[in-house]
């Protein structure tokens, strides 16, 4: 099996903070659709534009944070649902590719924001790694918590982590102005679960459980800088310690099973190599390592 980045973080996780992550499913290569169409389309399908920061980021999106970015401070933002009718009609020019958002009101934009990252066919946070998010904000240490959602939010695709990215960044900023829109990232978080972390089933629709997938959300709107950058605890000298001595088990346990076996006699045929004698051996080689 080829080693890559995704490998490397998947044994940090599960050796530093025991988070099994289960491998992305191979899903089949969608064929690239160019158009206008906005929303209900695959990410690969938007219509994007670099920004040096983030990456590939939906038009739609940049011009629609800019555009909140002017009225950050409308109060219940992303909170107070826009008008549907006049949604209904901008939605549409969006998605014909006729209309911009020079004239639309800020509950209506924000409100095609949390449709456009909900109805996307697949969630901008992958199916598999929901449960290790959950994980890992469910960890004892602080620190910990941090370092482990560093990691997992680098296994997303390019696509889905530039896209997160920017809109976490833009996120933190309409917090910043909660004194004016009353809008706090608790507030920010639990408007945008459904639309990033939706409950697949009823049982995840708990209130412990639903509270922890406002927190994932939480860290990366206080802390966008954080999003798919790798820990620098990672270097510690505790955290190698642990690695070295995961891989110094693998390594007894893989010599053990290669000692002969012993005979019916309590011996081993070729060598007379007792099981007392393997146990020493296989404890003696941990103490020289």
């Amino acid at each position: 099996m080829k080693i890559t980045d995704s490998n490397v973080i998947r044994f940090h996780l599960q050796v530093l903070y025991g988070i099994t992550v289960k491998s992305s499913e191979k899903r089949k290569e969608r064929l690239f659709i160019g158009g206008t169409k906005i929303f209900g389309v695959p990410l690969e399908n938007v219509p994007r534009q670099y920004i040096p920061e983030f990456g590939l980021v939906p038009c739609f999106l940049v011009d629609a944070c800019s555009f909140l970015l002017e009225r950050a401070g409308t109060v219940g933002l992303f909170r107070k649902p826009g008008s549907l009718p006049r949604i209904k009609k901008l939605r549409a020019k969006l998605n014909s590719g006729e209309g911009g958002l020079s004239a639309a009101i800020s509950y209506d934009v924000a409100t095609l924001i949390k449709q456009f990252c909900r109805e996307l066919p697949e969630p901008l946070f992958p199916a598999e790694l929901h449960e290790a998010l959950l994980r890992a904000r469910s960890l004892s240490v602080a620190q910990d918590r941090t370092s482990a959602l560093q990691l997992l939010s680098c296994l997303l695709p390019a696509r889905n982590s530039s896209c997160l990215h920017y809109l976490f960044n833009f996120l933190s900023k309409v917090s910043q102005r909660c004194t004016e829109n009353l809008m706090t990232s608790s507030n920010l978080a639990t408007v945008f679960v459904p639309c990033l972390l939706p409950p697949p089933n009823k049982a995840e629709m708990s209130e412990g459980r639903l509270e922890l997938r406002v927190l994932v959300l939480r860290t990366f709107i206080d802390s966008p800088q954080l999003f798919g950058n790798k820990p620098v605890t990672l270097c510690r000298p505790c955290a190698l310690i642990k690695i070295c001595l995961y891989r110094m088990d693998i390594c007894c346990v893989f010599i053990f099973t290669l000692l002969p076996r012993r005979d019916s006699q309590g011996c081993d045929g070729q060598h007379g190599i007792s099981d007392e004698l393997r146990l020493s051996e296989k404890c003696s080689f941990k103490e020289r390592s």
